[in-house]
């Protein structure tokens, strides 16, 4: 997967520097559009079919997205296509997040929960981890229940476990040891 990050560090670069000049916030979720369509394995088999040309491609792309194409962004599409590259888009598009959390100060925090959080408890525990990471942080919650009860939390390359579960498998390694 290094060959596929690598091949998409200059095109994420090169759109993060056409966002920066533009809407960032708005170049943010049509990046994050495109890499949602690009992930799509049905997307991805129709654009491999050979019989099929770049531009009927790209207008059925154009035609899944929810926000318009700007000139800049159709010409970014149309050159993927045209070097066979429309696999890089989820790559592309993570890469464009982690620019721009960069640029921000900020990072993404994969929040998992035993239990669903109110709107208000998930806006208190990002208040505490904003303060424990030193960073804005973008929250993504989600619930697994196999956590027993607390929270588990991923930021970048930190990780924040405080579930019931981790904290038992600490109990049976110094137990076993």
């Amino acid at each position: 997967m290094a060959e596929i990050a690598t091949v998409a560090r200059p095109y994420a670069e090169a759109l993060f520097r056409v966002a920066q000049a533009g809407n960032l916030a708005q170049w943010s979720d049509l990046v994050s559009e495109l890499a949602q369509v690009g992930a799509h394995a049905d997307v991805l088999a129709y654009a491999r079919n050979p019989k099929v040309s770049d531009s009927d491609i790209a207008a059925t792309i154009q035609s899944l997205l929810k926000s318009p194409l700007t000139p800049e962004a159709k010409n970014f599409l149309d050159m993927l296509l045209a070097n066979g590259r429309i696999e890089l888009l989820p790559e592309i598009g993570a890469q464009f997040a982690q620019l721009k959390n960069l640029a921000e100060g900020a990072a993404d925090a994969d929040i998992t929960s035993a239990f669903e959080l109110s709107a208000a408890q998930v806006s208190e525990l990002v208040a505490t981890l904003e303060k424990k990471f030193s960073r804005k942080l973008n929250p993504t919650v989600t619930v697994d229940p196999s956590l027993i009860g607390g929270v588990r939390v991923v930021v970048g390359d930190e990780v924040l476990d405080t579930s019931v579960r981790a904290k038992l498998q600490q109990m049976r390694t110094a137990l076993t040891s």
